[in-house]
């Protein structure tokens, strides 16, 4: 051992012993003074890192590890198919055909025939033909005068579209037979009289006309119809019907401007009963209507002003009229709900080829003269209560100055070699009538292969001369509806009413004092039509239409009895000549 060692360990073990008897001595009591109060602060601490640093010794590199596949080739007889897009099944369209004939026949020995050809000149240009006929041998049970009726027409056209205009031409004739076989039970004729009356009564009428349509042009379209109409009473009827439009936009806001032009000129053979010649008319009407379309969102306006001037050549009297022209029209809610009004007026020529298609009962010595329909004010709502009904409701008062009427011409009169002066004819009264109508519609429209239409109209008459509104309906209803039943199969009906009317029933000469005269009710009727149909093919197809099917005896007209039950039988075969 060394000296140094020896001397150190002899230090530390006297420390040692020192400590040890320090430790000891007593602790004596001692008095603390604090000198400051103790105030406790937070001292900011150290943030744990978010990333923390790894120190780490020992780390260990990862070894790459290597996969290996042992692949053993296996036997296999899958082939895989190319696949196919799905295709839409479409139904084969339907073939339309250019040409068309329809034949039937049935009781009372009633034929009905069309034929219609459309024949394609070139690529724009084509040519039409259109033949009907419609004819009956009467046989209306207690009619003691023939009853038969003819009616054909026949009507050649030409038409060319090209790009910045279309044109159409077209020439025609009708002749119409009808009898006037109502005469009056009252009349108490014997069996010569009612053997010497002929009521046989022909119409003849041919026709020509144009119209042009601009494509691209501030002149929007015109179109023009000249019409002679003739009887076999030598009665002769002019009448040229031309009007014209022109459109302009300004402002984004279109401006309409439509030219009428009217002039008749008819003569009367036949004397008006006591009167020594027959009647000459002279009309020219020209009238111009500008309107303004203002197109806001939901609101539709139309304000226009009709302005026409109107001779009466025989009578060298003129007057000059004006119409308001004006309709409204605001989508409420959508196509559900659309209120509309307007105020609309017009000044109509009435013709006698007019008269006769409403009532060809009338007698061939007719005073012609314009209506003045001073103004046809109206308020509604249409719209739809579902995807498949529609509605439209409307109210409207219409106040027509100089409105025909057809009354019952008097039986009696002091020049009576006529065979329509046996109260079997009808002429015009003219007078100034208000009406007051109430009109609703309900369309059903399930699916393409069922439709439903229901209207009724009632009217409420207002006179100034004549005692009432001849001849007019309280009430007008109407059904139509068809339904395809099969693809084969098709039906339809029309059920159609017509309320009361009154007609007037007198003796004597119309230029002198009526004696003992007499309003007449017409009853109310119900006519009940339906037709039914079906396709062998795409171009051959069969019907049978029945008319009158409740067999009511009604009257259209004073002591026109109809036919009862019809039912009518045919065929209808389309095709082309190509």
């Amino acid at each position: 051992m060394n000296k140094v060692s020896i001397k150190g360990s002899l230090f530390l073990s006297l420390f040692l012993l020192s400590g040890v008897l320090f430790a000891q001595d007593p602790i004596g009591s001692e008095t603390v003074t604090v000198i400051k109060p103790y105030t406790p602060e937070v001292g900011d601490a150290n943030k744990i890192r978010e990333s923390p640093v790894r120190a780490d010794s020992v780390d260990l590199e990862k070894k790459p590890v290597k996969y290996s596949i042992f692949s053993v080739p296996v036997a296999s007889t899958f082939t895989p198919s190319k696949g196919r897009a799905t295709t839409v099944e479409r139904s084969r369209p339907v073939k339309v055909y250019d040409n068309y004939a329809s034949l039937g026949f049935g009781n009372y020995t009633n034929v009905l025939a069309e034929f219609y050809s459309n024949l394609e000149v070139n690529r724009s240009d084509n040519f039409g033909i259109y033949l009907r006929h419609n004819s009956s041998q009467g046989g209306i049970d207690g009619v003691v005068l023939e009853n038969k009726f003819y009616d054909t027409e026949m009507n050649l056209s030409y038409t060319s579209r090209n790009r910045d205009m279309g044109w159409k031409t077209e020439v025609g004739g009708e002749h119409q037979l009808f009898n006037w076989y109502g005469l009056d039970p009252s009349a108490n004729l014997s069996d010569n009289q009612i053997a010497a009356i002929d009521p046989k009564q022909n119409y003849y009428s041919v026709y020509a006309g144009g119209e042009v349509e601009l494509y691209d042009s501030f002149f929007d379209n015109a179109e023009a119809t000249f019409r002679h109409t003739g009887d076999s009473y030598k009665t002769a009827e002019n009448h040229l019907d031309a009007t014209g439009t022109f459109e302009f936009n300004i402002a984004d806001e279109l401006i309409t401007t439509n030219i009428y032009a009217d002039i008749l000129n008819m003569k009367f053979e036949e004397t008006y009963f006591n009167s020594a010649s027959g009647m000459d008319h002279t009309f020219m009407n020209f009238g111009i209507n500008p309107s303004l379309l203002v197109l806001r969102d939901d609101l539709t306006l139309d304000l226009g002003l009709a302005f026409f001037y109107s001779l009466d050549a025989e009578n060298s009297d003129n007057n000059f009229y004006i119409y308001p022209r004006v309709s409204a029209s605001y989508r409420l809610a959508g196509e559900y709900f659309t209120a509309y009004a307007g105020i609309e007026g017009d000044l109509e020529q009435n013709t006698y080829y007019n008269f006769v298609q409403q009532n060809p009962y009338v007698s061939p010595n007719t005073e012609i003269r314009p209506t003045n329909k001073e103004y046809n004010g109206y308020v509604g709502a249409k719209g739809k209560l579902s995807n498949s009904i529609g509605y439209n409701l409307r109210g409207s008062y219409i106040s027509e100055l100089d409105k025909s009427l057809f009354r019952r011409n008097p039986y009696g009169s002091i020049d009576n070699d006529n065979d329509y002066t046996y109260g079997n004819s009808f002429n015009v009264r003219y007078d100034d009538v208000r009406t007051l109508s109430v009109f609703g519609e309900l369309s059903v429209d399930v699916n393409r292969d069922f439709r439903l239409a229901i209207n009724a109209e009632a009217f409420d008459y207002s006179t100034d001369t004549e005692t009432e509104a001849w001849n007019l309906p309280d009430l007008k209803a109407s059904l139509t509806a068809d339904y395809q039943i099969t693809e084969k199969w098709y039906a339809g009906t029309n059920i159609f009413y017509v309320g009361e009317r009154k007609d007037l029933r007198s003796f004597g000469d119309p230029q002198l004092m009526d004696t003992a005269p007499e309003t007449i009710n017409l009853d109310s009727y119900l006519d009940l039509n339906a037709h039914l149909g079906y396709r062998f093919n795409d171009q051959l197809s069969a019907f049978v239409k029945g008319s009158n099917l409740l067999n009511n005896d009604y009257m259209r007209w004073t002591n026109f009895q109809v036919q009862g039950l019809q039912v009518l039988a045919g065929v209808t075969y389309k095709f082309d000549f190509q």
